[in-house]
C-alpha cells in the first residue's frame, strides 16, 4: 500500500525528500507533483519499475518516457547537445518542456525510442521536484501520471492514493498542480519542431 505523506509546495521537509529518493532508489515507484502535472518516477536502472510504470500507463515501449533532470549539465550527460541545441535548453530550463533528444550510451537501451534511440528530456520549474532530484543526486526516469483508459492526469493526492495505492509505494501529496501538459518539442534535428503546445510558451524556441 502507497504511503500518502502531504509535502510543502515551496519548501519541501527534507525527510521527505530522503524517503521519497530512498524509495526509489530500492525499486519504488513514487507520484510526484511537477509544474504540468503530476507524474509516476522511478529509478532509470531499474527494469521492473519501468515495466511497472508502462503497466499503468497502458503503453508500450515505443511510448516515450522523460528524464527529469536538476538541471543542464545532467541532459548533457544522458543526451547529445551540440551548442545551438544548449543555447535553448539554457533560455528554457527550468520550464514546462519536454525536449525529444537523442540518448547516450549512459542510458539503458530498454528507455529509448526502440528505432530512433530517443528520449525526453526536461528540467522541471517545481520546487518539490528539483529539491527531490538534488536529494536523489541522479536523473529520475518519469510518466505523466494518466491511469490506462482515462482521458487525463489525476491531479489530487487523495484521489492517486484512491486509483494506485496498490500499484505505488509513495505518494508525495503537494496540492493540486494542474492538468495542462508540457510543452513538446524535437531537437535531433537542425532546427526545433513542435510535436505538441502545452504549458510552456512557444517564443522562446522561435515557433511562435
Amino acid at each position: 500500500m502507497a504511503q500518502h505523506v502531504s509535502i510543502h509546495p515551496d519548501n519541501p521537509q527534507q525527510r521527505l525528500l530522503h524517503r521519497a529518493a530512498e524509495i526509489v532508489r530500492q525499486g519504488g515507484i513514487i507520484a510526484l507533483p511537477t509544474d504540468s502535472s503530476y507524474a509516476l518516477g522511478c529509478h532509470l536502472g531499474d527494469k521492473a519499475a519501468v515495466e511497472r510504470i508502462r503497466s499503468i500507463r497502458g503503453v508500450d515501449d515505443r511510448h516515450l518516457l522523460t528524464l527529469m533532470c536538476r538541471d543542464l549539465s545532467q541532459i548533457g550527460q544522458f543526451a547529445r547537445v551540440d551548442n545551438a541545441t544548449y543555447r535553448l535548453l539554457k533560455a528554457t530550463t527550468p520550464g514546462s518542456y519536454t525536449f525529444i533528444l537523442e540518448g547516450t550510451r549512459e542510458l539503458p537501451r530498454r528507455v529509448l525510442h526502440p528505432k530512433r534511440k530517443t528520449i525526453g528530456l526536461r528540467v522541471p520549474a517545481h520546487a518539490v521536484t528539483l529539491a527531490f532530484l538534488e536529494e536523489l543526486g541522479e536523473p529520475l526516469l518519469t510518466s505523466t501520471l494518466i491511469i490506462a483508459g482515462d482521458d487525463g492526469p489525476l491531479t489530487e493526492g487523495w484521489e492517486i492514493q484512491d486509483r494506485l495505492e496498490n500499484q505505488l509505494e509513495l505518494i508525495l501529496d503537494s496540492g493540486n498542480c494542474g492538468i495542462e501538459p508540457t510543452t513538446v518539442v524535437d531537437l535531433t534535428g537542425p532546427l526545433p519542431v513542435l510535436v505538441r503546445a502545452g504549458l510552456g510558451p512557444l517564443a522562446p524556441l522561435g515557433l511562435d
